[in-house]
């Protein structure tokens, strides 16, 4: 046993790079995005760090091109799951035992290899396979992914040296265990950085984990099992286990073994979860901790100080980046009725000028939402609100999914502030405003609060401070990020720790100890180096 403390607290956020005209990263990425588009590979399952093929298969196909066929992937049965189940726990008599800082070594590691040479594979299989732009890629399946490994090592070490007061004559210590059985993660398709985090939290903290990625971005799933392995992750501490929901969790959430759950995706599928938990709590060993993310309808609360201008360039990012398809995305705005007119002649201008098409071409703005069951499912709104006369399609609306899942970006003008696409989250390309009358903000601050089951993300948009104090008050349980003057997207790991409550989640905080701590189970230890030696109290004695 080695005898030092290791010091991470110099850790930085990963730079984003431009890949501008005549960038080295530029250059690199084009290649790599020819190379991944024309090559077709296979994908297994891998548990116990052994490639399984089931011959039960599936297509990985580009969204913006769904003809084309990036990978043919094998799908886990009963079988594999029982497998994966036992990999984890052999996997786990070694791995739990490590030191924290072998542990944290893998994944400082593997974040340096993807700051290199890593960098331009795992964005171009993020680009192809989930129709994300250059800058989306970048900021998602590069940086974030970097930071969430090192920062996360450095938020092991500062809960390993939180420690109780030792009185003298005692020694008091704390030991925090990695949770008993596995740990089951399950990741949505828009974040290669949710993917990974939800896997390799548990694991940093000595936990063993079955990840079921979604089944729309497997490859870059692959691409970063094959990334672990390549920094030195010992086998079984992650298995890889695409499948359907059904066969996958109907088989992992009753088992006695279940010590923990890190989900992101619909609210629907994490309640459903959550109550098969809850009709198997007599079942467990231990309570499985249950962390998730489901979701958000987030708003964009602008008032009559607020720069117009940045308004504008804030809600076509916040509303449009990846097509919407961010829990953190800008779904509502409540406009002043002072501003209206002036704000729908800029906003229709600038959003004219955004380009769609495939990603390999870096001049779009665009892409194609991910996959069929979305497609149909945001035009099903959209048609809602053509059909109404509680709303009206003020931009956009289209749709053409014969090559790709394209969707035009779309605003809706809600005439009743609880028009379905005011309240339900879409998770696609669509803006649904409600004009309010310039004497009702802090009334309209209430209906902003009450209108929507979710507590995600927010902003508020003014120059006047006690209107921004009024927004932060009113509003202080809407979102769980919040944003003054800015866009209710792209929270930073260390700088803005994400997460929400209502519908929302659990708020454990992705990118901050908030979240490592839920995978640990503390034990406290006192050590007595002078111990009594009679029971007899001393009021026990005669006067």
């Amino acid at each position: 046993m080695n005898n030092y403390v290791i010091n991470l607290k110099n850790i930085k956020n990963e730079p984003v790079k431009s890949y501008a005209p005549g960038s080295p990263e530029r250059a690199e990425l084009k290649k790599m995005l020819e190379k991944i588009h024309n090559e077709q590979i296979e994908i297994p399952l891998i548990i116990g760090g052994k490639e399984i093929y089931t011959g039960n298969t599936g297509k990985v196909v580009e969204p913006h091109n769904h003809q084309h066929v990036l990978a043919t992937y094998h799908k886990a049965g009963p079988k594999e799951i029982e497998m994966a189940i036992e990999a984890a726990r052999e996997a786990k008599k070694y791995w739990a035992s490590l030191p924290w800082e072998h542990r944290a070594s893998v994944f400082l590691k593997a974040a340096e290899l993807l700051s290199t040479s890593w960098r331009a594979t795992l964005n171009a299989a993020t680009m192809l396979n989930q129709s994300k732009t250059p800058f989306q890629a970048e900021i998602d399946s590069a940086c974030e992914v970097i930071d969430f490994w090192r920062f996360n090592s450095k938020y092991m070490s500062e809960i390993f040296t939180a420690q109780p007061d030792s009185p003298q004559g005692q020694l008091n210590r704390m030991d925090y265990r990695p949770l008993e059985g596995f740990i089951f993660a399950v990741s949505p398709f828009n974040f290669t950085s949710i993917a990974a985090n939800l896997a390799t939290a548990p694991a940093m903290m000595g936990n063993t984990v079955l990840w079921k990625p979604a089944s729309t971005a497997i490859l870059s799933g692959y691409y970063l099992m094959k990334l672990y392995e390549a920094a030195g992750m010992p086998p079984g501490v992650i298995n890889f286990v695409p499948g359907s929901g059904a066969t996958v969790g109907n088989i992992i959430l009753p088992h006695p073994e279940l010590a923990g759950i890190h989900f992101t995706g619909s609210t629907n599928t994490f309640q459903t979860m959550w109550s098969i938990v809850g009709k198997n709590i007599r079942k467990y060993k231990a309570y499985p901790r249950i962390v998730g993310e489901t979701g958000g309808k987030d708003f964009v609360f602008v008032h009559p100080s607020a720069d117009l201008d940045a308004v504008v360039a804030n809600l076509v990012r916040g509303a449009y980046e990846y097509q919407g398809q961010k829990c953190s995305a800008a779904s509502r705005a409540y406009i002043p009725k002072s501003m209206w007119n002036e704000f729908i002649s800029k906003f229709e201008a600038e959003v004219k000028t955004i380009k769609m098409g495939d990603v390999m071409d870096f001049s779009v703005f665009m892409s194609a939402v991910i996959d069929e069951n979305a497609f149909d499912s945001i035009m099903g709104y959209i048609n809602e609100a053509k059909n109404s006369d509680k709303a009206e399609v003020l931009i956009g609306g289209n749709g053409d999914k014969s090559k790709g899942y394209f969707i035009e970006p779309t605003l809706i003008l809600a005439k009743d502030p609880h028009f379905v696409t005011m309240e339900e989250e879409i998770f696609g390309p669509v803006l649904t405003v409600y004009v309010y009358d310039d004497d009702k903000y802090e009334e309209t601050l209430h209906l902003c609060d009450q209108t929507s089951p979710y507590g995600l993300t927010g902003a508020v948009f003014a120059t006047d401070r006690l209107a921004i104090q009024k927004a932060e008050e009113i509003l202080r349980w809407s979102a769980g990020n919040f944003y003054i003057n800015d866009k209710p997207t792209g929270a930073v790991v260390n700088q803005q720790p994400f997460g929400g409550s209502r519908a929302s989640g659990t708020n454990d905080k992705a990118g901050s100890y908030l979240n490592l701590i839920r995978w640990v189970t503390p034990r406290n230890i006192k050590e007595t180096f002078a111990p009594v030696r009679d029971y007899r109290y001393p009021y026990m004695e005669e006067e």
